[in-house]
């Protein structure tokens, strides 16, 4: 192995407001060749439990708490006020002066747009394709307090006028940093700001979200799949085989509250229900037919399974789709939203607003997904393209090319 002064230095930096902005980094920071590489890993430790021995440094750095992400999202305002992101650049730019990194590698750290270039290092950001620029996707409401008290067609009309200036209004925060600095602003779209990058890495397959032409600096990676490294639980080799498995867990980001409903809705059905909380407290008075757990290997869960259900997210629903099983997706923010239209649009799972959820919608739909072989059909053929994917070796290029390496 190449010693630590003729390695590059490739320097990830995670925003932990949700499991999946530390995971992805974690999967293709591993990707790269140690005799190579040599890599740091900068997040907030709040998930450092669910990664086995990491094989390379770890620094922790701050994020906000999730709770106070999670709460922004609910209200439609601001996930980052401008001191936030003031205080986010400050340890940025500490730990870049620390690392002498090569390549900047970020996922959600829009803040990163100001201090890499404070420093002229190379950026690279991790997103989805349905935050592009590029995307032709529209926009729903997410979740919402206006959908209480005016219902969603009228919500989703003021919604779709005010967008713009929504958008507009989110982006101000790292705009004003950026000047503070000397930085032109960026566009007063939102998608600007969650995709500026030297090059901008999309973890998805082309066809799934239908974009415009993209710029030779956007890029497919294809899907960063990702479980926690944890034990199986006892039960887990005690399940029923005489009846069909429906996977639950709501992430680090779905609407927990919803699982007692989901429960609720599944506990007449003939199937097995294997659930994980995502580290939050089992429900009270669990139904006979679920296994509940607080973490599970995701991928083995869904290969076992003939239906997930889950905040609607693309890391969970990427594992369900890689083993070729449908979804159902209960989606309170944007980002959920955004990704379960689109798995609509592929008819490989069906997403609920969670402000809407009820036992019999749920169930009803638990059994039309289980007796419809067109949603599993589907799955399948999308797993097949799911598996000529390889988003380490792509990623591994990208990063050879930047630093013109050769492969």
């Amino acid at each position: 192995m190449l010693n630590l002064s003729e390695r590059r230095r490739i320097l990830f930096i995670g925003e932990a407001v949700t499991l999946a902005h530390i995971a992805r980094p974690v999967v293709l920071a591993r990707s790269l060749d140690p005799q190579r590489y040599a890599v740091t890993l900068a997040c907030d430790d709040r998930y450092h439990h669910l990664f086995a021995e990491i094989p390379f440094e770890w620094r922790s750095i701050r994020t906000i708490p999730s709770a106070q992400f999670l709460a922004a999202l609910a209200k439609g305002s601001p996930v980052y006020d401008t001191d936030t992101l003031r205080s986010y650049v400050r340890e940025e730019l500490k730990i870049i002066e620390s690392v002498k990194p090569d390549l900047v590698v970020g996922d959600f750290r829009i803040s990163l747009a100001v201090s890499t270039r404070l420093v002229g290092v190379p950026y690279f950001t991790i997103t989805n394709a349905y935050w592009s620029p590029y995307s032709k996707l529209s926009f729903p409401l997410p979740e919402h307090p206006m959908t209480k008290v005016l219902g969603v067609p009228l919500s989703q009309i003021l919604f779709r006028l005010a967008r713009p200036l929504a958008f507009a209004y989110h982006t101000l925060p790292l705009n004003r940093v950026r000047c503070e600095y000397g930085l032109s602003s960026l566009s007063y779209d939102l998608r600007e700001i969650y995709t500026h990058a030297d090059h901008t890495l999309y973890a998805d397959i082309p066809g799934l979200v239908p974009t415009r032409p993209l710029p030779s600096n956007h890029h497919w990676l294809g899907p960063i799949l990702w479980s926690p490294t944890v034990k199986f639980p006892d039960w887990w080799s005690k399940l029923p085989e005489d009846r069909p498995i429906v996977y639950v867990t709501l992430g680090s980001s779905g609407a927990g509250e919803m699982l007692p409903v989901v429960l609720q809705a599944l506990e007449k059905l003939q199937v097995t229900v294997i659930v994980a909380t995502a580290g939050r407290p089992a429900p009270a008075n669990p139904p006979a037919n679920a296994w509940i757990t607080e973490f599970l290997p995701g991928t083995e869960a869904a290969i076992r399974s003939s239906l997930v259900i889950c905040n609607g997210g693309s890391p969970t629903t990427q594992q369900a789709l890689s083993a070729g099983v449908p979804v159902i997706g209960i989606a309170s923010n944007m980002d959920q939203h955004l990704n379960m239209f689109c798995l609509e649009r592929a008819s490989v799972g069906v997403g609920l607003r969670s402000g809407q959820v009820i036992p019999r919608r749920v169930r009803d739909l638990v059994k039309q997904l289980l007796s419809d072989v067109w949603y599993r059909q589907a799955a399948d053929r999308l797993r097949g393209t799911i598996e000529g994917w390889d988003a380490g070796r792509v990623f591994a290029g990208q990063v050879a090319a930047q630093l013109k390496l050769n492969c």
